[in-house]
Formats: structure tokens, C-alpha cells, sequence
């Protein structure tokens, strides 16, 4: 028996709220809500006494799966790795579909935000790069081509 209905969303725990929704703003995506989560619900699903976390929900324009920021006010954020690489155990990148590579590469850099390594090109049917976003998180940026 299959669990899984649908894929909903992924989440990501951040520290500067704003400054990550700006970033996946200007790629495109869509706020879609936002609002602040406290009390035994987030507690017993985070398994964090006293958790309070404000939630910003992000969507593609084409309505897909959708992109959950979350930012803890209590307690304190524990940092993570900011220079992970790919191989690094854990949530390795979340990835985007985009008409222009080159233009979306450009527009990250243009607000600061650099490629961990360069653009790539798989069997002349797509072109895919990683870039690093705020906080770290790793944006994989691809290109059907060909």
C-alpha cells in the first residue's frame, strides 16, 4: 500500500526571515501565506518545548510544490554549516526549473549570491548550476536544453 498521496512542500529552518523569502522571491516564487506557529502543535511535532517559529509558505507560479521558510523565535537557532558542500550528509539543495539560466545566475550575483561551482551541461538536455543563497542553502538552477 502506497503512503504517499502527493509531494507538498519542502522546509527550510533559517535565521533572517526576510532576507531568505527575498532571495526565493526574486527568483520567482510567490508568497502564498505567512504566520507564526506557537504552543503544544509545533512542540510536540518539532519536539522542542517552548517552540515559536514564524512560517513564510512560498509557491511557483505554475502552483507546485511549495517552499516552507521557517524561522524559530524561541528558542535560539543552532547554526549549520553555511559552506556545505553536495557530499555533506543531509538536505543536499532544492532545485528549480528556470527559462534563462544564465539570467537567473546573473540575478542571484547581481544581489550577491555566487555559484559553488560552475554551469554545467548534461547529454545537451539540460543546464544545471548551483548557487549559493543566504544562510548557505544550496539553489540548484536548471535549464532544459536541446
Amino acid at each position: 500500500m502506497a503512503h504517499v498521496q502527493r509531494f507538498d512542500h519542502i522546509g527550510i529552518t533559517v535565521a533572517d526571515l526576510d532576507l531568505v523569502t527575498a532571495f526565493f522571491v526574486g527568483l520567482g516564487l510567490e508568497v502564498e501565506g505567512t504566520g507564526s506557529v506557537e504552543g503544544e502543535f509545533v512542540e510536540t511535532v518539532c519536539g522542542i518545548p517552548g517552540a515559536h517559529c514564524e512560517i513564510a509558505m512560498l509557491r511557483p507560479p505554475d502552483g507546485g510544490s511549495r517552499l516552507e521558510l521557517a524561522s524559530f523565535v524561541t528558542p535560539d537557532h543552532v547554526p549549520g554549516s553555511p559552506t556545505a558542500m553536495a557530499n555533506e550528509l543531509g538536505l543536499r539543495n532544492v532545485s528549480f526549473e528556470v527559462g534563462d539560466l544564465e539570467a537567473a545566475v546573473g540575478a542571484v550575483a547581481a544581489d550577491g549570491y555566487g555559484l559553488v561551482g560552475g554551469i554545467g551541461e548534461y547529454e545537451n538536455s539540460v543546464r544545471m548550476a548551483y548557487v549559493r543563497g543566504p544562510e548557505g542553502i544550496i539553489v540548484s538552477l536548471f535549464e532544459q536544453i536541446g
